[in-house]
């Protein structure tokens, strides 16, 4: 038993290896590399995943795990080896229903649709990435069909995001939020009439130390962090001690502040799992909405809040005095919680914000289901965003275009957005239980008992538990939209009478 356990975590292991090695090209792909290493990149992602997803389902983990069966049975349900077994196991069976070669054909796409994508975003062109959209959703309908029979063709997708969950629970949830959010923002949302000092010009050099004290502040530490530029930020792990986030910058307003909020949410959770559990599947988050709570608990819970600004403001107003020498406390707190109607889903307010993923995960459905065409996307995406949003959408880069997802192929990924944002609220309410006095950490700059407690109640598990344990472990029960509600109807009451 000793011997086939370690030869499966010496196979395990070498996987992690390489999948990190991919994770490593796809970081510098978004980063730093030039766009003429496209198709050579795209090429050595092809190779690499061939190679991976070779060792991924090589007939000798098999043989190992049904070996390792008995013992896994005789070991409590969350033990480590027990928990590796029982994924590795899964991840086997998985992906053992998809061929190589269209494993190897999705990264290759991938590479060269998120280059494609860039370019026709900066030209504001949906015509020139339509032909590699195209590409990638007829592979991706290739992946669907490996895991057929199933009851909606999207759950195969939302599977690799969310282990477990099924487009019906989504549609469910949201269906609880969509009237209620609606009617929050006719009801709140206003120009931002008296908030001129909100637009810039505010120097990018001020942002950038700014956003590195947040970070620095939150809990992450520069000899195991980096901070870059790319065109959509997002944050990556390398391993427990190589946590990289990316960012971008505008002179034009101070959204990098929680971009940098956001994505230290996530690189919080990857620095926090236990470091027993590296160099196996078990060594990441549990699933996106859950990476998505902490980055919007971050962001948003934390980062928007009253106590948080009270000690951060003077710093922020040290830095552009011009712009917000004059300007209270009070009224910067209420603009950056302002419910305000908005093109730009990064850049939205938390209100808003839902009506942006409900719109893509209703698109999607479309897309997966056949019921739309890639050449019709633009036009349904710019009805449906009047319906729900109230605006109409003057160009592609405001619409279709402003997300990198589809390009990679990420379909399914949108939807944990929102869920991330309902269960953000959920595991607040269990950290002020226990550390009541939270409001006056924050306002004196202070986030260590918080990044402890979820640290150690979160983070440490990885992806030990599926999911929906992992939630039902942290907050005491599944996705509730209920406490996100009043979360918000709370905190827009609280703005409107002040």
């Amino acid at each position: 038993m000793t011997a086939a356990l370690g030869e499966l975590k010496q196979r395990l292991g070498e996987i992690t290896d390489l999948l990190r090695i991919q994770a490593l090209q796809h970081w510098d792909l978004e980063v730093w590399m030039p766009p003429g290493g496209q198709d050579a990149r795209a090429a050595q992602l092809a190779t690499l995943e061939a190679i991976i997803h070779a060792r991924q389902v090589d007939e000798r983990i098999g043989e190992l795990l049904d070996e390792l069966e008995p013992y896994a049975a005789s070991l409590p349900h969350d033990a480590d080896d027990a928990c590796l077994i029982r994924v590795a196991r899964r991840d086997w069976d998985k992906l053992r229903r998809i061929p190589t070669a269209l494993a190897a054909e999705l990264a290759r796409a991938g590479a060269e649709s998120y280059q494609a994508w860039v370019a026709a975003r900066e030209e504001s062109s949906f015509e020139r990435f339509r032909p590699h959209l195209e590409r990638m959703l007829e592979l991706k309908l290739q992946l669907v069909e490996c895991f057929a029979p199933y009851d909606d063709p999207y759950d195969v997708l939302l599977d690799d995001f969310e282990e477990g969950m099924r487009t019906d629970e989504v549609r469910t949830i949201f269906a609880r939020l969509q009237p209620e959010i609606t009617a929050l923002v006719a009801e709140h949302a206003a120009a931002a009439d008296g908030d001129e000092f909100m637009s810039g010009p505010f120097p990018i050099p001020p942002q950038e130390a700014l956003s590195r004290e947040l970070i620095e502040r939150f809990g992450g530490s520069w000899d195991a962090w980096r901070l870059d530029l790319t065109v959509h930020p997002f944050a990556v792990p390398f391993g427990p001690g190589d946590i990289r986030l990316t960012t971008r910058y505008s002179d034009a307003d101070l959204n990098s502040l929680f971009t940098a909020m956001h994505e230290c949410g996530h690189g919080l959770y990857e620095y926090g799992v236990s470091k027993s559990l590296d160099r196996t599947p078990l060594c990441t988050g549990a699933s996106s909405a859950l990476h998505e709570s902490q980055s919007r608990l971050w962001e948003n819970v934390v980062g928007r809040s009253l106590p948080f600004w009270r000690w951060f403001y003077p710093r922020v107003q040290a830095a552009f005095p011009e712009r917000l020498g004059d300007t209270s406390l009070q009224r910067f707190h209420r603009a950056v919680n302002r419910a305000q109607r908005g093109f730009i889903r990064v850049d939205a307010d938390e209100t808003t914000y839902g009506l942006h993923v409900i719109l893509r995960f209703e698109l999607e459905q479309e897309l997966v289901a056949g019921r739309l065409a890639v050449n019709d996307l633009p036009e349904a995406w710019n009805a449906r965003f009047f319906e729900l949003v109230g605006l109409e959408v003057p160009n592609d880069r405001l619409g279709v275009l402003q997300d990198s997802h589809w390009a990679g192929g990420s379909f399914g990924y949108f939807p944990t957005y929102l869920l991330g944002s309902v269960l953000s609220v959920q595991v607040w309410e269990k950290a002020r239980e226990a550390l009541p006095d939270l409001d006056e950490q924050m306002e004196r700059g202070d986030f260590a008992d918080l990044h402890t407690w979820l640290r150690d109640n979160l983070y440490a598990l990885g992806r030990k538990l599926t999911p929906a344990e992992t939630i039902e472990r942290v907050v005491g029960g599944p996705i509730d939209p209920e406490p996100y509600l009043a979360y918000l109807r709370g905190k827009l009451s609280a703005l409107a009478a002040a």
